[in-house]
């Protein structure tokens, strides 16, 4: 199963193409910009793990049927389920706990 590849930062709303190298997802695949996961303290308000930078799905097709073309992003653009407020609590309670430690 291929990575949705959310179309845009569930905080800001910034549109994250396939190839935008400043997403970062969390292990549910929530998807931010660099600039929330900072504001977040690189806490997921949605699950409360860690981000990584979201791979990038090659634009060419190097093995039949793997490729941006043959398996497209998502056009589904998703925001976060808590608010700022919310989130900024969560990340006060966790984000001195490394994420592999969460």
């Amino acid at each position: 199963m291929a990575l949705e590849l959310r179309p845009n930062c569930e905080g800001c709303d910034k549109d994250l193409p396939p190839e935008a190298t400043e997403a970062r997802i969390c292990t549910f695949e929530c998807t931010f910009c660099n600039e929330c996961v900072d504001r977040l303290d690189n806490v997921c308000p949605n699950c409360g793990g860690g981000f990584s930078p979201r791979p990038i799905r090659p634009a060419r097709e190097w093995r039949p049927g793997l490729s941006v073309g043959e398996r497209p992003p998502s056009t589904l653009r998703v925001h976060m389920s808590v608010s700022w407020d919310e989130a900024a609590e969560l990340s006060a309670r966790v984000r001195d706990i490394p994420p592999a430690e969460r």
